[in-house]
């Protein structure tokens, strides 16, 4: 079956359709990762945005249920250049192709995705369509195109009820994780250096957190523009007052700068992929990660007596991280957690699990 994508900017890419088979509108954005699809579908993040896959073969080695970093998959919709019809892996239970039929994944291959890339870099991330319709009116499209705005996503991928996730071993540590559409692996980073976590649902009050007993909080990953979540904000913030050992990690450190008093920005095409590379300032080196984010923190708006910028972008020099100046609260831009991507920055689960050992003392 024959497969359309249109751009905002009225762009057409003619393909084969893969998945579902309804027209889907969504935010086109790009990943460069060269494998770990299955959880990058899965990423609560991708929530209203459909994904390209920069590197040309995608399905090689099929699906399976441990890669899965949700439930079900999150991307509204999937562009491929070839989309291998068989998988061959050890691991293999489905096939990527029967999995984007089942939850109904609109998607479409054999479109120049290099040149759909290209276009995105230079013009910037921009909605689109793809239909398997043959014949349709471009204007009525554009319309819908041009109306879609990606919104409400932390409500719809965050969990409606909280969840205790045990540690793996002896109990070291308490942690109360916000769920703003956090990742499995977030979750097992911390169950294996001894954390029993405790997951709360986006718009858990502060004070719900804060007579738990628990050691420390961490702020999840998560879909979106930061600043549309204003009541997720005001609580975030009367969690950074009560001076428990934070963390955060890329929504959750864009949401706790807003508490703060900094800014954010949507950037040009973003940075989605697992090979971005990021310079810890304190350590003096430079780190390869995995990231997917759309906004990011204005670093001229970041108040010296609050933060200091942490981390820094090596290719546009943004910021990846802060280090706030009030006891044991640290947020990064990148996923440390990786899945899929390069595991290099994990140390920072280790530092996390170090404050809160300590009480909270430098």
């Amino acid at each position: 079956m024959r497969a359309t994508l249109i751009l905002e900017n009225g762009a057409v890419f003619r393909g084969e359709s893969i998945g579902g088979t309804a027209d889907r509108v969504c935010e086109m954005v790009f990943n460069t990762s060269m494998t770990g699809y299955q959880e990058i579908l899965t990423d609560p993040s991708y929530a209203g945005q459909g994904v390209v896959m920069t590197y040309p073969l995608i399905g090689n080695y099929g699906v399976n249920s441990a890669d899965n970093e949700s439930g079900r998959p999150w991307a509204e919709a999937f562009v491929v250049r070839h989309l291998a019809e068989r998988g061959s892996n050890f691991r293999r239970e489905g096939d990527l192709n029967d999995y984007l039929r089942q939850y109904h994944i609109t998607g479409i291959q054999n479109v120049d995705t290099r040149a759909l890339t290209r276009l995105l870099r230079s013009q910037g991330t921009m909605n689109g369509m793809i239909t398997c319709a043959e014949d349709f009116s471009m204007q009525a499209v554009l319309e819908t195109i041009h109306a879609y705005r990606v919104s409400g996503t932390v409500e719809r991928v965050s969990r409606k009820e909280a969840e205790f996730c045990p540690a793996e071993g002896e109990t070291l540590c308490r942690v109360a994780l916000m769920d703003y559409g956090v990742k499995a692996n977030m979750i097992r980073c911390l169950q294996r250096r001894g954390c029993a976590v405790t997951v709360f649902p986006a718009h858990t009050p502060a004070a719900t957190v804060l007579v738990g007993g628990f050691d420390g909080v961490m702020l999840s990953n998560g879909p979106g523009d930061p600043a549309d979540n204003q009541d997720i904000i005001r609580e975030v913030k009367k969690l950074y007052d009560a001076e428990l050992p934070l963390f955060a990690v890329c929504l959750g450190h864009q949401l706790l700068a807003l508490a703060t008093g900094a800014r954010t920005r949507k950037m040009r095409f973003g940075h989605r992929g697992g090979n971005h590379p990021v310079k810890d300032l304190a350590r003096g080196r430079v780190f390869i990660t995995s990231q997917n984010h759309g906004y990011a923190v204005v670093a001229d708006s970041v108040d010296p007596a609050v933060a200091r910028v942490s981390h820094s972008n090596v290719n546009d020099g943004g910021v990846e991280g802060l280090e706030y100046l009030r006891n044991n609260c640290f947020t990064v831009q990148f996923h440390p957690e990786a899945s899929p991507g390069p595991m290099d920055t994990e140390y920072l689960f280790d530092r996390f699990v170090a404050a809160m050992q300590k009480g909270g003392a430098q």
